[in-house]
């Protein structure tokens, strides 16, 4: 994933472009940057490995030296970004969020022009440069953006900065957000709502999916208006929006504390402890625990303080190692208990059975599992919120595959997606057979839904049901 924070003030905006920005370090692990534009002193740019560092850190400098009234700042898990470009639109910096599926065709189209584009170490195009190429393609910044919005198979969202003011472009069907902040003198632009709270905004309004905006010190002006269709992530507020945002008039842990709620009403068993897998599945533990009267407890503690998020590394063993060793057991707590366990999802699988074993290692008698969404049966399309090379590392699909004998169609997966059939209870037995639960009961589509509470039409589920 990633995250982006603009600004544009009357005043220097670097102190509320730096910490706005640092606010969305839950979002990436492996690059962050910054640029600034003022009359005085042009564009200045800086990006950082934080793969080592946190953001702070790594940009105390810049913090001190940069200068300028407008600005865009990103946290990125990928490429690095914002990119600093000068074509026949001028001077701009850009930064994005989102996923391109069909990158290599317009390249290909591209390319006919006569353009380049650096690769990165591993042979890829820089995603961020490829949207800038696109805008290029046209006469002026509003038809660039609407032409990358038309033309890219996935979701993109983006921040522009220029001389005159920031543009602000919401993916086509508004899969990740864009909240706009308003203080005497400024406006800014953010992805996660509560990244300006502290910094004196308030909320101004979110843009519409596919709404085009320009942000100066003065106003906000919508350019292109919103569409009518919104297929927004709803992961968001399952695992990856932080606790205190809210999108779409929904707070994230609010949200969770209902998904808590209604994974309890469903369900049967009766531990003697509810907790949760820190930090996502914490919030989804205690309303879980409210709802069914059952105490929820901290069995183990995430140590923080050196290895903040679990998908840190991009590779797959050491994320593993890490996991493990972040997860501190408290075995006073667990030694001969009875544990409801809740997550946000499962995916592999592989993080979830080592953190199963480890409490039955620390004396815990029975280790029930509850992930709070539907299972994962069909890899994302629309973002990089996981890296997997291969729909084949969800352990619904290889689960699958092995019920089934080999490759199976879609109407086949369709069955294993809808949580009445025979075959998804199969499924769902296996797994829990595979990873060595007590019980394995996963969150109902339509009961997540719920949870969310806003129109169901308006929310993307594709990973769950292949629902487009």
């Amino acid at each position: 994933m990633g995250g982006f924070f603009g600004v544009a003030s009357k005043e220097d905006c670097v102190f509320d472009l730096f910490f706005g920005t640092d606010y969305h370090s839950h979002l990436g692990t492996r690059r962050a940057g910054m640029a600034v534009y003022s009359e005085e002193h042009g564009f200045e740019k800086a990006i950082h490995k934080i793969d080592n560092a946190p953001f702070r850190t790594k940009f105390d400098k810049e913090a001190n030296t940069m200068k300028g009234n407008f600005g865009i700042g990103c946290i990125s898990d990928y490429e690095a970004q914002p990119i600093l470009v000068r074509s026949h639109h001028g001077t701009f910096a850009i930064t994005t969020v989102g996923k391109i599926n069909n990158a290599q065709e317009i390249i290909d189209t591209i390319l006919q022009g006569r353009t380049h584009f650096f690769e990165m170490s591993n042979g890829e195009i820089n995603a961020t440069e490829l949207v800038a190429a696109i805008i290029d393609q046209k006469d002026n910044f509003i038809d660039g953006i609407r032409y990358a919005q038309e033309i890219i198979e996935g979701s993109m969202s983006m921040l522009i900065l220029t001389p005159k003011g920031i543009y602000l472009a919401r993916d086509k069907y508004g899969r990740t957000p864009i909240i706009v902040g308003k203080k005497d003198g400024a406006f800014c632009a953010t992805f996660e709502s509560f990244a300006f709270l502290n910094l004196g905004y308030s909320t101004y309004r979110e843009l519409g999916p596919g709404e085009v905006a320009v942000m100066t010190s003065d106003a906000l002006k919508t350019l292109v208006l919103p569409g009518k269709e919104m297929k927004i992530c709803t992961f968001l507020w399952i695992y990856y929006g932080y606790p205190s945002s809210t999108y779409e008039g929904v707070n994230v842990e609010e949200m969770r504390y209902r998904c808590g709620q209604l994974l309890a009403r469903r369900d049967n068993v009766k531990p003697d402890i509810v907790a949760g897998v820190p930090d996502s599945g914490t919030a989804h533990a205690v309303g879980y625990a409210n709802e069914s009267g059952i105490p929820f407890s901290r069995p183990f503690i995430k140590y923080t303080p050196t290895w903040p998020r679990s998908f840190m590394p991009t590779i797959q063993s050491k994320r593993n190692l890490i996991a493990k060793m972040k997860l501190i057991p408290i075995e006073e707590l667990i030694r001969g208990k009875s544990l409801l366990l809740i997550d946000d999802s499962i995916v592999r699988g592989t993080q979830l059975r080592e953190t199963t074993e480890y409490l039955f290692e620390s004396g815990a008698k029975e280790v029930h599992i509850r992930p709070a969404c539907p299972p994962l049966v069909y890899g994302c399309k629309y973002l990089n919120f996981s890296r997997s090379n291969s729909e084949m590392e969800l352990i619904t699909r290889n689960v699958i595959a092995e019920l089934e004998g080999g490759d199976v169609s879609d109407e086949v997966l369709q069955e294993y997606a809808d949580y009445t059939s025979e075959k998804y209870q199969k499924m769902v037995d296996k797994i829990c057979e595979k990873l060595k639960f007590t019980s394995l009961r996963f969150h109902r589509l339509d009961d997540m839904l719920e949870a969310v509470g806003i129109e169901p039409e308006k929310l993307c589920t594709y990973c769950w049901n292949g629902k487009e």
